[in-house]
């Protein structure tokens, strides 16, 4: 601590300076390593050059800690696999551990961003440790503060998408508004954006440009259809987007088609967008270079469409809407029991088909009827199977068969609500809960589902409309002009 201590508080070459003083004299040690890889000296020794060589460069990323430095470094020069086990080793001998930094701390991200897709892509960036800078509309923001007010006055949608980050409104129509972003650009890791298609090029942002001014820039682009084809130009909303990627027609009852209750075509598009920036963000350690990245919302979902879209196309029919059941296996779906009271039963393979009528519904004899010897035949005869189950429970309590199945290791679960979700009791067991701070006071928030150990994701504020323009544009050396 004491030696990060000195590196944070000293600034200029003297940092530097002193940086250098330490590695030397720290890896007293690692020298008998050279010993064993005398490429590592050599290795090293491209280090101290490449770091006396470019003190300007590496002072103006106004990094903070030898392990940001020694990670720029290894983005800028071209190393074998065996100099990483030098490099890890170097930061062990430096008492720095990689779990005592954010996976993704120093990463500057810009954001052209609105309604949902981009917005929760860049929160999971926000979440592993990286500067988000969310650029929105002066006056109004991003579309989706709006979407509703049921969360002490704020959007659902907004609050859920928009944590950890940095808010600054920008009129990209403007010159300043154009010279603020290009001043943001100029030092940032990532740029990524859900703008009208071509809007960006318009405003004179084109990535071809603007990968060649920096070239360690990762621009990622996310749209509805991608930027060709007959489907370039047409508005995509999450729905409509489920509609053309087949997902309404495999879901809901047989005679009613039905979206999916949540956006799912945007979460699929967000995530993809999210793991191809960490791909590029990877790949620049090996290159030193960004790249250009592509996001279609249609074919993230349709790469989630990849089981019925080969059961149609290869099967010659198309799957079944069957409501809360299963389309080709079952028993797997909704069983009502004697308290009225519903609980989701599903069956993977033939020996758990036998323990269930045996333990479950005590009728060993159901396994041997030819009707549902195999899968097969019981989705084929699914409406009088379902009768036969839904009999045996009706002298039984949801509880009761619950029990049931659990005793025969039988999947299964209770039709939550969203409140029941929210005080779910495995969720408070893990204590995955914590509060985030708003511009409305605090709520509660899912901590992120990846855990890692040694790491804690960021859970900052969400941040107001506008609430870090003065900071961040005298950050880069501008003022706010008042109209």
């Amino acid at each position: 601590m004491e030696f990060l201590t000195t590196i944070i508080s000293r600034t200029g070459e003297e940092l530097l300076i002193s940086l250098i003083i330490k590695i030397l004299n720290e890896f007293v040690d690692v020298i008998r390593l050279f010993l064993i890889f005398p490429e590592g000296l050599i290795y090293f020794l491209k280090v101290v050059a490449y770091i006396w060589l470019n003190v300007k460069k590496i002072l103006k990323l106004g990094l903070q800690t030898m392990l940001n430095t020694l990670k720029y470094i290894v983005s800028n020069i071209t190393i074998s696999n065996k100099y990483h086990f030098i490099l890890s080793t170097f930061c062990k001998v430096l008492k720095f551990r990689r779990n005592r930094m954010l996976p993704l701390e120093g990463v500057t991200v810009i954001a052209l961003e609105q309604a949902i897709a981009v917005p929760f892509a860049t929160r999971q960036l926000a979440d592993m440790g990286a500067r988000v800078i969310k650029v929105e509309r002066p006056g109004a923001g991003d579309f989706a503060r709006n979407y509703d007010t049921t969360v002490k006055g704020m959007s659902s949608h907004f609050v859920w998408c928009n944590r950890s980050k940095e808010s600054i409104e920008l009129d990209l129509k403007s010159e300043q508004g154009k010279e603020a972003l290009s001043r943001l650009l100029e030092k940032a890791d990532v740029l990524v954006q859900n703008l009208a298609p071509g809007a960006l090029e318009r405003m004179g942002f084109d990535p071809q440009e603007l990968t060649q001014k920096n070239q360690e820039l990762i621009v990622c682009s996310l749209s509805g259809y991608g930027n060709n084809g007959p489907y370039e130009e047409k508005k995509a909303y999450d729905l409509l987007v489920q509609c053309e990627a087949g997902l309404v027609s495999v879901t809901g009852s047989e005679e009613t088609p039905s979206k999916a209750g949540i956006s799912i075509a945007d979460i699929a598009a967000g995530m993809y967008a999210y793991t191809g920036i960490l791909t590029a963000l990877l790949n620049r350690t090996k290159t030193g270079e960004g790249t250009i990245i592509e996001v279609s919302m249609l074919e993230a979902l349709g790469e989630w469409m990849g089981y019925p879209a080969y059961y149609a196309a290869y099967g010659g029919t198309e799957p079944k809407r069957t409501g809360a059941s299963h389309s080709t296996i079952y028993p797997y779906g909704p069983f009502k029991c004697g308290d009225n009271k519903t609980v989701f039963i599903g069956l993977q393979n033939e020996r758990e088909w036998k323990d269930f009528c045996e333990r479950v519904l005590k009728n060993p004899e159901l396994a041997e009827d030819a009707k549902f010897e195999n899968n097969s035949q019981r989705s084929a005869n699914r409406t009088e199977l379902k009768a036969l189950i839904e009999d045996s429970f009706k002298d039984l309590s949801s509880d009761d068969v619950i029990e049931r199945v659990e005793d025969a290791k039988i999947a299964n679960a209770r039709l939550n609500n969203m409140k029941n979700f929210f005080d779910h009791p495995q969720l408070s067991a893990r204590n995955r809960w914590q509060e985030v701070q708003t511009p409305e006071g605090a709520i509660n928030a899912l901590i992120p589902p990846v855990t890692m150990k040694g790491v804690e994701s960021v859970m900052k504020p969400v941040p107001a409309l506008g609430e870090h323009t003065d900071d961040i544009l005298d950050e880069i050396g501008m003022r706010k002009v008042n109209k």
